[in-house]
């Protein structure tokens, strides 16, 4: 089948099944005649595969060596299963940072509100910015402290 109907039988566009076949996870066959690239049917299935796995986060080159072990004749799933730990140990890291993020603005805001608009004078840009206590390295220091 060609790229279009491979497209609209799997739910993505062309422009996608373009994309995986550029990045080697679709491996059509050149139709000799014209050219063009010609899907077998179990690549409906393999769109499929690519779409749920990148729902749960895989990227591509991830997908791909997935893709590769399944090609060999071997289960996929101990990397399966180490790839998403690793995830979410990576997602409890971000969400405890976004969530130090968080409350970083609103105490800022919270200081904010009480002090007034300034006109930039050469040494300062935006004094509300500029009242941010600096954060270390580690991202401990939550603290604003107006300077005025």
């Amino acid at each position: 089948m060609k790229v279009g109907e491979l497209a609209r039988r799997s739910g993505v566009t062309a422009e996608t099944v373009r994309h995986y076949t550029d990045k080697g996870l679709l491996r059509p066959e050149r139709d000799s005649a014209n050219g063009y690239q010609l899907y077998p049917e179990q690549d409906i299935g393999r769109v499929r595969f690519i779409r749920r796995a990148k729902q749960l986060g895989f990227t591509l080159s991830e997908i791909g060596r997935l893709l590769g072990y399944a090609e060999r004749g071997t289960s996929p799933c101990p990397e399966v299963r180490d790839l998403v730990q690793a995830r979410i140990v990576e997602n409890r890291r971000r969400l405890q940072a976004l969530t130090a993020l968080q409350l970083r603005l609103e105490q800022a805001l919270n200081v904010w509100r009480a002090l007034p608009d300034k006109v930039p004078d050469g040494d300062s840009i935006c004094h509300l910015i500029e009242t941010v206590t600096e954060i270390s390295d580690e991202g401990v220091d939550l603290g604003v402290t107006p300077r005025f």
